[in-house]
């Protein structure tokens, strides 16, 4: 699926810095909600995480995902994008963290002590809402 499914009016949230809040579904069934940098390459979302945490091991069981990202300027303005993992990049180098890094306004953002562990997660886009 393409980004035919984000209204051009959303696209904006998608390409500023803005958090978004990725949602997981845990082993019990709950929701797992976390603030996340991202970027979008005008089809799929990526994520930089590691293979230790919560999160991937969620999304490793269950690849649903679903990112929220609300206008900091009009709380009212929101794009939710919900999809699935559709891949895992491995980033040992931890280059991807460093992008996104830059991406947020750290000009001199290094690699995270935890590179080895790092991969790129790359979320479908499968259907949106907004407001």
């Amino acid at each position: 699926m393409s980004s035919d499914l984000i209204p051009a009016r959303y696209l904006p949230l998608l390409d500023a810095p803005n958090y978004g809040h990725l949602g997981t579904i845990r082993p019990d069934n709950t929701v797992q909600v976390n603030p996340m940098w991202f970027q979008f390459d005008g089809k799929n979302l990526r994520f930089t995480h590691t293979t230790k945490r919560a999160k991937y091991r969620n999304l490793v069981q269950n690849p649903s995902m679903s990112l929220s990202i609300i206008d900091p300027e009009n709380p009212f303005h929101y794009l939710e994008v919900r999809g699935k993992l559709v891949e895992v990049i491995p980033d040992p180098e931890g280059a991807f963290y460093v992008v996104l890094g830059k991406r947020y306004g750290n000009a001199a953002q290094q690699p995270p002590t935890d590179s080895a562990d790092r991969v790129i997660l790359v979320m479908s886009v499968e259907s949106t809402t907004a407001q």
